[in-house]
């Protein structure tokens, strides 16, 4: 009886185990990316690798848009010092992906030897490998050199240019297939060195510092980034935008182009407009309260066919045509009643400054405007709406400057810079589609989406020809992060 209980045991044992092994097959991923084919599974223990979970982003099914040698670049003189392109490219993807802000942050990631086999890579460059060979990818244009040399320096940058055009295009095709919305609008980032174009120009926060300018280009309420372009400190305004502008909708086939163009006073000038209107496009555009303006407004206060829009705001419509313009066009004009405490400061040299409170009674109505021009046909009840929304351009910015790497990889020419601007909304976009398919209910910005989906702990182990990689998450909701 003892030799059949004992036999009893193991045959139990054994067949737990089996069970157990078939669980665990059955619990694992398998995923394909650049590196081969990894058998994904979680587990509990005590394992090295401090971002393990973003080997679910270069799955097979986006591997050639992840893959540097699917973007097919190439060194314009290879030589055995030179990084591979996978090296260089992988490298700068982990460090954007990561969150980083400089170059010299690269070092931090030089111990994972597990993110570049993911990715194919052979290994991770140091941060002077990195930005040395982002010069080759875009020359400095006005660096001295030789004819011959200059052009051939011309030539790679285009190169490089159509490259990342490409990539851009193929990160935000899929949003083009429904009517959509293009938000143009600038942002300055503040520079502390003697890099080329940082000029004085716009800066509200820290006035007489130096800065470039980042003129944007958005999918309205998606924060997809259509396309991004740096430019020197000075070149705020609209007009600088619109040869950009002009060239992404005419390269958009006429069932991608956007319903509408969207811009603040920057763009509601007469150039903007007539450009435009010149290749069929509608547009939607603040006025700036010029002269002229104010006459409108002074004409229409007291038309009784004000209609209320939301959100406290009345409109009414009417036709106007500038001194400079070249035809009359549609406004809607925009009031609302000022509701917080006002408050008018009078003041003498010989006297102590007075402060006098401005009774908001209904005999004294205080009122604010706002002007739109297009030439759209939308109805007068949802211009406003339609203008408010483009605020979110605002959130947009704050998230890529501040949670991503528009305020940093600052190097001493401006081709490099732009360079990196454009990468990291090509990162950025890519991370925005993979948190929506992981949590498509509401948007995640990367300051909470980055910690849950990347925060993790892993081991890579190879056996019988297969790799496996053991995942184990720190997040708090890590039960949310596994589904």
């Amino acid at each position: 009886m003892g030799e059949l209980d004992f036999e009893r045991k193991e045959l139990v044992k054994a067949v737990d185990g089996a069970l157990q092994e078939i669980e665990q097959t059955a619990l694992e991923m398998r995923v394909a990316t650049l590196g081969g084919r990894f058998h994904v599974r979680w587990d509990e223990g005590e394992v090295p690798r401090p971002w393990g979970s973003c080997r679910s982003l270069p799955n097979s099914s986006k591997s050639r848009a992840y893959s540097p040698v699917g973007w097919g670049v190439r060194w314009p003189t290879p030589a055995p010092t030179h990084p591979e392109s996978v090296d260089v490219l992988g490298t700068w993807m982990l460090s954007i992906l990561d969150g980083q802000r400089r170059y010299a942050h690269v070092t931090g990631l030089r111990g994972d030897e597990v993110a570049p086999q993911i990715l194919g890579m052979n290994k991770i460059i140091s941060d002077e490998s990195l930005r040395r060979a982002l010069a080759h990818l875009a020359p400095n244009q006005a660096k001295p050199c030789r004819g011959e040399a200059r052009a051939a320096r011309a030539a790679q940058l285009a190169k490089s240019t159509a490259w990342m055009d490409t990539a851009l295009s193929e990160s935000s095709r899929e949003a083009l297939r429904t009517p959509w919305i293009l938000d143009v609008d600038t942002t300055i980032k503040l520079l502390y060195g003697h890099q080329a174009g940082a000029e004085v120009g716009y800066n509200p926060t820290k006035p007489g510092r130096p800065s470039h300018t980042l003129h944007t280009y958005w999918i309205g309420n998606l924060r997809l980034v259509l396309d991004v372009e740096v430019q020197g400190g000075k070149a705020i305004a609209g007009k600088y935008s619109r040869p950009r502008l002009r060239l992404l909708l005419e390269r958009l086939a006429v069932e991608e182009r956007p319903v509408l163009v969207r811009g603040d006073i920057a763009f509601g000038n007469e150039g903007m407009m007539a450009e435009m209107e010149e290749i069929g496009q509608r547009y939607l555009f603040k006025l700036k309260q010029t002269a002229g303006v104010k006459r409108l407004i002074e004409r229409l206060w007291r038309r009784s066919d004000w209609q209320g829009v939301g959100q406290g705001f009345d409109a009414v419509e009417a036709e106007l045509q500038l001194a400079g313009w070249t035809r009359a066009r549609r406004v809607v004009v925009l009031r609302r009643r000022v509701k917080s405490s006002l408050v008018a400061e009078a003041s003498n040299e010989s006297t102590q400054p007075e402060l006098q409170f401005l009774d908001h009674s209904e005999r004294a109505k205080l009122w604010e405007y706002a002007v739109l021009v297009t030439n759209a046909d939308y109805s007068t009840e949802a211009m406003g709406q339609l203008y408010r929304d483009r605020a979110d351009c605002e959130n947009g910015f704050d998230e890529l400057k501040n949670q991503w790497g528009w305020g940093g990889y600052t190097t001493q020419d401006l081709e490099r810079c732009n360079l990196s601007a454009r990468a990291v909304a090509l990162i950025y976009n890519w991370w925005s589609w993979y948190v929506r398919l992981a949590h498509p209910k509401t948007r995640l910005e990367a300051i909470t989406g980055r910690p849950m989906l990347l925060a993790g702990v892993g081991r890579l182990t190879e056996h019988a020809g297969q790799s496996r990689l053991l995942l184990t998450l720190s997040h708090a909701a890590g039960t949310k992060s596994r589904r």
